[in-house]
Parts: structure tokens; sequence; C-alpha cells
């Protein structure tokens, strides 16, 4: 089974970042939109570390990125959905995952939800819930947070696709 814990090095946000451009591409097994830089995820691993899942080599194999509210200016295509966050007035404390992954080797083995059990084990003495977005046609990633605990707070429609805005509310 694969280890789970917070990000510890440079190293393991190169293993992210690996992981997402392997990602970009979507397949029935999910597909990630968003591609972060380096520098991007070493400023937001400085306000709350990422968690990832090793893989049996040591190689980061799934990643479940931390965005704090703080890191919103990092990621300025993010912004509509910030905007949109803030006129919901989400009550209580609340952080975005800023995007979730598992790879090929990982797929299948609890390593999903895993990742954010360790979310909670490590934040929710610091925020209430956390929120998120997922495109409605992402069927694989839509059934996989419903079954952690993710429940649909709205869904629209923009000019790229449809969408739910989903929170895992953790009080």
């Amino acid at each position: 089974m694969s280890q789970v814990g917070l990000a510890r090095s440079d190293d393991d946000l190169r293993g992210i970042l690996k992981l997402q451009q392997a990602s970009r591409t979507p397949t029935e097994d999910g597909f990630v939109t968003v591609q972060h830089t380096l520098e991007i995820l070493q400023h937001m691993h400085g306000l709350a570390p990422s968690v990832v899942a090793w893989d049996e080599q040591g190689e980061v194999g799934a990643y479940a990125i931390t965005m704090p509210r703080e890191a919103r200016p990092l990621v300025p295509i993010l912004e509509p959905m910030f905007v949109m966050l803030e006129e919901m007035q989400i009550p209580g404390s609340w952080y975005v995952m800023g995007q979730v992954a598992v790879g090929p080797a990982l797929r299948g083995t609890g390593t999903f939800d895993r990742l954010y059990h360790e979310h909670r084990a490590h934040y929710a003495d610091r925020w209430d819930q956390i929120i998120t977005e997922v495109a409605t046609r992402n069927g694989r990633s839509m059934r996989a947070h419903e079954r952690v605990g993710f429940r649909t707070i709205k869904t629209f429609q923009d000019p790229t696709d449809h969408w739910a805005v989903i929170a895992w509310d953790w009080t």
C-alpha cells in the first residue's frame, strides 16, 4: 500500500507537476484542467502543504493540492471561481482543493479517499471544510468525491464546461 502524507520537498512538488502533466488529457479515468509551476506550488506549500501519496518506488503517484484563499492571486485562471465562492457566502472557514489526481499505478487502491482523509487529519483544526469544482462530465471524479463525503452546493455553466461546486463539511 502507498504511503500518504504531506509533501516534504521540492522533489515531491516536481512529482506533482509530472503527474499533473500526465493527467491533462481527458480519459475515462478523469483529468485535470489547471497546470501549475514549481514556484506556484512552492508558495502554496509554504501556506499549507499539499497531500501526496508515494508509490512503491518513492515517487509521487497521487496528490491533492491544498489551496488556501491566500493563494488566490497565484492562479489567475481560478479568479472567477473565487469570486463566485465569495458571492455564495459559504459559512465557516474553508480552503480550496486546488486539484486532485491519482496516477495509474495507485488507481483502485483507495488512495483517493486516503488523500482526502489525510487532508481532514491535518487541516480540520484550521478549516471547517474543503471546497472545489469538478467538471460534471468527469464522472469518475464526481463519484469519488461523493464517496468521500462531498456534496454539490451549486452547479453552473461557463464557456468551457458544466461544473459542480462541491464541499466536504467537517463540522
